[in-house]
């Protein structure tokens, strides 16, 4: 995910990942990008009005064969979808400025139920998609990662954050005074 696609793209490039990345993909590699990484997998990332800076535009990773021109109105919203490909279900959120358009939407990542969303590459190999969170998705994540040969090293992602979290309250309380930490939080001490 990104929060300047354009600003992201710039430092994406001058590290030098692009020819990483260009480099995996000809050896056969997949990619998906989420959000902004999606819109950087496209051909060009149009800014007309300035709304991530300066207004222009910028060449994309051209993965796909789409266009993503920024717009002021934020997309935000819950989403529950099905992946296309593995057929599993999955729950995330949107949170984007632009609209993607172009060929490679023809063939969309997610079906949202009024609407698809995404893109792929004529090969499947190269996808993106808007929606954040689909890996929490147990089904899918292993489907997905099965399709690459990978198997899911987690196999409760919910268990897992809720062990964690576990964790680190636990931690907490033995390293800190929660108590004294509350006291002052009230406006005491």
């Amino acid at each position: 995910p990104s929060k300047s696609t354009t600003g992201d793209m710039a430092f994406f490039r001058a590290q030098g990942w692009d020819i990483d990345l260009a480099a995996h993909v000809r050896r056969g590699g997949h990619v998906l990008g989420l959000c902004g990484g999606y819109q950087m997998l496209g051909r060009v990332i149009a800014d007309p009005d300035g709304i991530e800076g300066a207004p222009g535009q910028m060449r994309g990773l051209g993965l796909l064969d789409v266009t993503t021109v920024m717009r002021p109105q934020k997309h935000l919203r819950d989403v529950a979808a099905t992946h296309l490909a593995t057929a599993q279900p999955v729950r995330g959120y949107e949170m984007h400025i632009g609209e993607t358009t172009g060929p490679d939407c023809a063939r969309p990542v997610l079906d949202i139920g009024d609407r698809a969303d995404g893109a792929q590459s004529p090969s499947g190999r190269i996808a993106g998609t808007y929606m954040h969170g689909i890996f929490a998705a147990d089904g899918f994540r292993r489907a997905y990662l099965a399709q690459l040969g990978a198997a899911s090293a987690v196999n409760s992602y919910a268990g897992q954050v809720d062990q964690t979290l576990d964790a680190l309250a636990d931690h907490l309380g033995a390293h800190m005074d929660l108590d004294e930490m509350l006291a002052i939080a009230r406006g005491g001490v």
